[in-house]
């Protein structure tokens, strides 16, 4: 049977969203399945199970699965990096202690702001002399006692995962890998990372904690590629989908991401497994396992890429995206049809200079909780129920009310998710949040009514930090909702932020998932290379970048990839002299000559002007700077065709429910699936399909565009 399906499965904290592709016919299926956060994996296979019974098709079809995986993020936002090591250069003890100088929030709402604690406390460092200069060379010799003596500390104190980051590192690695050397003799049972490996960028300290942050992710990251590549393997080899603990083997023709490959006689073959990177690729596992810091944010990526895709089609290029699940909101820009990317972003309380899409979460989902504050009043999220105990209408234990307690409430979700698949409770849900309500003085509808419009504020402020807060005017964008709470606020949104209009893909709760089908295969590789403009020598830049390409080179053709299609993107970060940060512009392809550097460096100054609103162009006294060099390696993976939907016939609900909508109304209910092309539906309303629901408000309407979405504007008032 011809390999023929390619799966994308994003874990999110409440659902596990599919989406399959069969790229002999082009049909596309979705679903969606409950999360098992005790297990993620349990949740994974249970979704690719039921993928494959609706195409019908067996895993013998497969010819790929992609996933997003939140396993890294969670692990950060809780602080649990475990027991970590760090070995930097003698002198550098107290480089984690010093950090930057930053309060954040200017200390919030308290004249007291404490340091938070370190990812390793200064017992656990240790320091090895040695020293290199700024361009690499070796000022002081690498001391093998010192670093014999600091693998034999971590081993005879049971610490098995150690960062390593030594002064300079990033322009020459021969002592950080002369280290690593020593604690795979020393102390062959600790999980390693090196700073020369995971970030070859100047900045000591930033450095140091997104190696350490890799550090810390990959023993995790290990186990759950590992479990998930056994139940591949189960599933190759047996041809049905489980558990390996039922005696299967362990292994088919999958590669095990420890390097190996095993076979399984007579049978068995490999099942390509690419997992979400941060930056808007995807890599295989065999590849995620030796860089898990990249991994950080593969959930909200998926979701930020798909909807790119899916709003160019429609005609859209300049959009905001906004991924509402059960936990968080997940916002970002999108320009020209490709998302903002930053290198200066942080998971929790940690930096971490790894390249990712820019995206902004903050905790309004759906399992959001909403409480009333010791001053009285009503507050909604960060902390969510999750899937487990989940909303109180779940019925499995949560007994506190919840955003989609109060969608509930009012009518504005069915008594069910997935199809029926999920029964609400709503009597428990009116009750729990009647209790609230009781609270603060109001009916259980204000309540519920409060309880969504705070959530909605929340995600609007979220939304003005990527837009009015980086110099953007929010009024001149397009917003793409997606996620399976994502739709529910589109209108309220729209009032309060001024937008153009809300558009609604088809199976919105299902995009991130759909995501992973639509992304090639990226490797980042970065050197530091500080150098005034005016002395810059192209040949050392043209040196940098071709060292630069040959590593790209050879790791995209470990994943696969013919020399034919491999593409290379080089980029610079520059500063004018004297600046702190830099600003990343393209390096066009071609020799690199002078003519190409001042090129360069007027794309610097009109990216400097379009995101400060000046640049020094005509002052000779401001000087630039050249920093960092980049080459991105991409590995092109073809996307599922986007089909145009049939024109409608008219749009005829499928029945009528009360819905709140500042007073009780009998509102129409509509089958997504029953609408056609230019079809409209006139708020109050509510759309509902398989994996989200939509509310269309008084003075809003909702016409369906030539592939399928929703663009929701409000009414013309004469």
């Amino acid at each position: 049977m011809p390999r023929r399906i390619r799966v994308g499965i994003d874990t999110g904290g409440t659902f596990t969203d599919v989406v399959a592709v069969d790229e002999e016919t082009g049909r596309i299926a979705t679903t969606k399945t409950p999360s098992t956060p005790a297990d993620p994996a349990d949740g994974f296979m249970t979704g690719l199970r039921k993928v494959l019974d609706v195409l019908g098709a067996g895993p013998a079809a497969l010819s790929a699965v992609s996933h997003g995986t939140t396993v890294a993020t969670n692990a950060l936002l809780q602080g649990d990096v475990g027991d970590l090591g760090f070995i930097t250069t003698e002198g550098y003890r107290h480089v984690l202690e010093i950090a930057r100088q930053s309060v954040p929030d200017g200390y919030g709402n308290s004249y007291f702001w404490v340091k938070p604690p370190r990812i390793v406390p200064v017992d656990r460092v240790r320091t090895v002399r040695g020293r290199l200069a700024f361009d690499g060379t070796e000022v002081r010799p690498f001391d093998e006692d010192d670093a014999v003596a600091a693998a034999r500390f971590f081993r005879d104190r049971g610490i098995t995962t150690i960062g390593v980051c030594f002064l300079h590192s990033y322009a020459n690695p021969d002592h950080e890998l002369r280290m690593r050397d020593v604690l795979a003799r020393e102390h062959p049972e600790a999980t390693v990372s090196i700073s020369a490996e995971v970030l070859r960028e100047y900045r000591e300290y930033e450095r140091s904690v997104t190696t350490l942050v890799d550090a810390a992710v990959k023993p995790r990251i290990r186990r759950y590629v590992r479990n998930i590549a056994r139940r591949l393997n189960a599933l190759a080899a047996s041809g049905t989908p489980g558990d390996t603990s039922s005696g299967a083997p362990d292994s088919a023709s999958l590669r095990v991401p420890d390097g190996s490959s095993s076979h399984v006689p007579g049978g068995g073959r490999e099942i390509p497994f690419y997992v979400m990177k941060s930056n808007g690729g995807v890599l295989s596992a065999d590849e995620v396992v030796e860089q898990p810091i990249s991994t950080v944010l593969s959930g909200p990526a998926a979701g930020a890429l798909g909807a790119a895709v899916i709003a160019e089609a429609a005609g859209h290029a300049s959009v905001l995206t906004l991924d509402g699940g059960g936990t968080s909101t997940d916002v970002t820009v999108v320009v020209d049809g490709h998302p903002a990317l930053t290198t200066e972003g942080s998971i929790g309380s940690y930096p971490s200079k790894i390249p990712m899409i820019d995206v902004v979460t903050v905790g309004a989902g759906g399992g959001s909780i909403a409480r009333v504050s010791p001053e009285g009043t009503l507050k909604v999220g960060p902390r969510s129920a999750g899937a487990d105990p989940g909303p109180i209408c779940y019925g499995m234990g949560g007994d506190e009310p919840t955003v989609t307690d109060a969608h509930l409430v009012l009518g504005r979700i069915p008594p069910h998710l997935l199809g029926g698949e999920v029964p609400l409770d709503a009597s428990a849900a009116l009750h729990g949040v009647g209790e609230l309500a009781g609270r603060l003085g109001l009916t259980p509808e204000r309540a519920a009514a409060g309880i969504l419009e705070v959530s909605a504020w929340n995600q609007a402020n979220a939304l003005r930090q990527v837009t009015v807060g980086r110099g953007l005017d929010v009024r001149d964008f397009m917003l793409v909702t997606c996620g399976g709470s994502g739709p529910l606020l589109a209108c309220r949104l729209t009032d309060i932020l001024g937008l153009e209009g809300v558009l609604v893909p088809v199976n919105p709760g299902n995009l991130s998932a759909y995501g992973l089908l639509t992304v090639d295969v990226r490797n980042d590789d970065v050197r530091t290379a500080v150098a005034r403009h005016e002395a810059l020598k192209p040949d050392v830049v043209a040196k940098v970048f071709d060292e630069l390409r040959v590593d790209a080179d050879a790791a995209l053709a470990r994943e696969g990839f013919a020399a034919p299609d491999r593409r290379f993107l080089r980029t610079a970060d520059l500063r004018y002299f004297g600046q702190a940060f830099e600003v990343r512009v393209d390096v066009p392809d071609g020799e690199f000559t002078a003519d190409l550097a001042g090129v360069v460096a007027d794309r610097f100054h009109a990216e400097h002007r379009r995101l400060y609103g000046y640049d020094f162009r005509s002052d000779a006294r401001q000087q630039v700077e050249w920093v960092n060099l980049r080459v991105t390696g991409v590995g092109p993976i073809r996307r599922p065709e986007i089909i145009e939907l049939p024109r409608g016939t008219g749009a005829r609900p499928a029945g009528t429910r009360q819905v709140y909508f500042d007073g009780w109304l009998d509102a129409p209910v509509y089958v997504r699936e029953t609408l056609g092309a230019a079809d409209v539906v006139v708020g109050p309303a509510v759309i509902e399909e398989f994996g989200s629901t939509v509310p269309i408000h008084p003075g809003y309407r909702a016409e369906v565009d030539r592939i399928g979405n929703l663009l929701i504007t409000r009414e013309a008032t004469s």
